[in-house]
């Protein structure tokens, strides 16, 4: 008998977007759950061969390759828990071996930048942020410390000649806002063209001020062209600028587009690739760039966009490889992931759309589509997306409802495939998918209109589109339950503490329980960003997190709540969850509690499919929906 739909989805084989070998790119590596576990791929396009890389009980999803195509990089860490090291092994096959020497310290990932003969290693500890230079590709290598800091810092890429590197630092103290510097890794020329620069020498600095960031994305691919493509929040909407750190000039591209944009470059260096999102669904753009050959090899961008014809949907991954063939990954809510590529296009459109790689096994069923939303809140227009069993206008009137919360808060809802949304659909309840203010994708004053209120700012924007549902007679009051993993999980508990009268049930996956004990026990890079959120550390700001986290509420739950979490969870401890749950039962509070053998979430499907029955049983039993099919 055939699994019903909704597991089905969960065990299609997903795949995400191949990277290819800069100097190689007929090599190439992805991820896939097509054995059951997430791991990593290895596949030769000139010999049609694909290869499990990876084969760790809990999986994989860090991993690279080398400019030649002939080593494969991936990230061991212990029981999902992210502290750990880099492992190499042969493109062909082979056993793993120790990539990094002993002078690269177990920890956090912080970045890993690959040349031809040289790799920048960054590592983030208890002591802060550590970033070395080893030369080759081997634990045997003769290292060198380029970085040290007690603040956040992360590795960007490697220029072409491998002469320079860049480091995303929070030198300033600000975490969510990165300055960047770019250090010599040796080879380098001197001011003098003659002399040589030693490894970690500072060629430029850019910083934009406080509460404004830069990100790093990639060096020219043009041989001796040292501009370096960032994208920068100086307006409201993430743009790109071109930076060349030698002379400090900076040149800003315009892009005009409504919503936010990342960029990458063409391979001849005289176009960058636009992936423009906006109100939560994407499109792809060319845009030349003005007089790339001139002084400077750069201009604003003023030249018109080129669209490059995609579906409707939502392009989650879009790279030109340097034979211009244009890679990226697409779905919508109700279509599944497609890995798609485009051979060749001009500005009225893309041709030869086809699909790059045909997964093997049972396709995922289709889902039902979403419908967007936007609701005025407390402070500006709320963008949401809907997934219903049957259309509203049925007159079915209204219904079971899950606020499904997106983590982050750093991330948003998009118009793609979810396949536990659509599990939901498929036991009768209506989904919807907030972007509640601390989201991105909707400028930088919106992500950052949670900084110093977090939490409580965007219960405000959630409870607004839960009186708008309900009084449009889409969402049933009494059956109306508020669920969400990680950061949503966070939003889940407090909500439930602070909003009792609004919610029916709670499920939080993996949350922020108790804040003060997670922010002690919690990775370091996110007790950075904790503080750059909340304005200092718990002993700091106590009143900050105190009024901030759900064990403090816990006297005003009122209704059940199943809590999810993961044994190795380095971003939402255990420990600070037991606190709250053994809160919860000194107060005889309802409460259920699912752990599972991992870190902040399984890559085994068999056990994501186990949560979710989890959750389907506890809408079941409390709410009379189906149990899980």
């Amino acid at each position: 008998m055939d699994e019903a739909p909704w597991r089905r989805r969960f065990r299609a084989t997903r795949i995400s977007l191949p990277i290819w070998a800069r100097d190689e790119p007929e090599r190439c590596l992805y991820r896939s759950n097509g054995s059951g576990v997430t791991e990593l791929y290895a596949w030769d396009r000139r010999a049609g061969t694909h290869r499990q890389v990876t084969s760790r009980r809990f999986g994989t999803t860090s991993g690279e390759l080398d400019p030649s195509g002939t080593l494969v990089w991936w990230f061991d860490d212990d029981h999902g828990n992210e502290l750990g090291r880099w492992r190499v092994e042969p493109f062909s096959g082979g056993a793993p071996a120790p990539a990094v020497p002993d002078a690269v310290p177990v920890g956090y990932q912080a970045g890993l930048a690959l040349g031809a003969n040289r790799t920048v290693v960054g590592t983030s500890t208890k002591s802060g942020s550590t970033v070395v230079l080893i030369e080759g590709h081997s634990s045997d290598g003769a290292t060198t410390e380029l970085y040290r800091h007690p603040q956040d810092a992360h590795v960007g890429p490697l220029d072409r000649a491998e002469r320079l590197v860049v480091i995303a630092h929070s030198e300033h103290g600000d975490a969510r806002n990165r300055a960047l510097r770019v250090v010599s890794v040796g080879g380098d020329r001197g001011d003098d063209g003659r002399t040589t620069a030693e490894p970690g020498a500072i060629v430029g600095e850019l910083w934009d001020g406080p509460g404004r960031g830069l990100a790093p994305v990639e060096w020219s691919p043009v041989p001796g062209d040292e501009r370096l493509l960032v994208v920068h929040d100086r307006s409201d909407q993430p743009r790109p600028l071109l930076w060349h750190p030698r002379t400090g000039a900076v040149t800003e591209i315009q892009v005009d587009l409504p919503g936010e944009v990342w960029v990458s470059w063409f391979p001849d260096g005289a176009a960058l690739l636009v992936t423009h999102d906006h109100l939560g669904r994407s499109e792809l753009y060319r845009l030349p760039l003005d007089d790339p050959t001139g002084p400077g090899r750069g201009g604003r961008g003023g030249r018109p966009l080129e669209p490059i014809a995609t579906p409707a949907g939502s392009v989650t991954a879009a790279a030109v490889r340097p034979d211009g063939e244009l890679w990226y990954q697409w779905s919508d809510a109700a279509n599944p992931w497609q890995i798609r590529a485009i051979a060749s296009f001009d500005a009225a459109g893309g041709v030869s759309d086809t699909t790059l790689i045909e997964p093997d096994g049972q396709a995922a069923p289709r889902g039902v589509p979403c419908r967007s939303v936007t609701v005025e809140g407390p402070a500006g227009s709320i963008q949401a997306f809907v997934l219903e069993p049957s259309p509203h206008s049925d007159g079915a009137g209204p219904q079971p409802t899950i606020f499904d919360i997106h983590g982050g808060p750093e991330a948003h809802d998009v118009d793609a495939f979810h396949p536990r949304a659509q599990a939901w659909v498929d036991h009768g309840w209506t989904v919807v998918l907030v972007n509640y203010r601390g989201s991105d994708g909707y400028g930088k004053a919106w992500r950052d209109a949670i900084v110093g209120n977090p939490g409580l700012t965007e219960l405000e924007d959630l409870l607004a589109l839960r009186d708008h549902l309900v009084t449009a007679g889409v969402a049933d009051p009494e059956r109306l339950v508020l669920s969400g993993r990680s950061w949503g999980g966070y939003l889940t508990l407090l909500g439930l503490g602070t909003q009792p009268a609004a919610w029916s049930l709670g499920v939080a996956v993996v949350p922020v329980a108790d804040y003060v004990a997670a922010f002690e026990d919690e990775m370091e890079p996110l007790k950075a960003y904790d503080r750059a959120l909340f304005g200092g550390s718990p002993a700091e700001v106590p009143d900050a997190y105190r009024a901030r986290s759900p064990i403090t509420f816990v006297d005003d739950v009122t209704v059940p709540v199943l809590v999810l979490a993961g044994e190795n969870d380095p971003r939402c401890p255990i420990r600070q969850i037991g606190n709250y749950l053994e809160a919860l039962r000194d107060k005889a509070k309802a409460y259920e509690v699912y752990r599972y053998d991992a870190g902040h979430g399984s890559l085994v499907v068999d056990e994501s499919i186990r949560q979710v029955e989890v959750v389907l049983d506890f809408l079941h039993r409390h709410h009379g929906s189906p149990p899980p099919l």
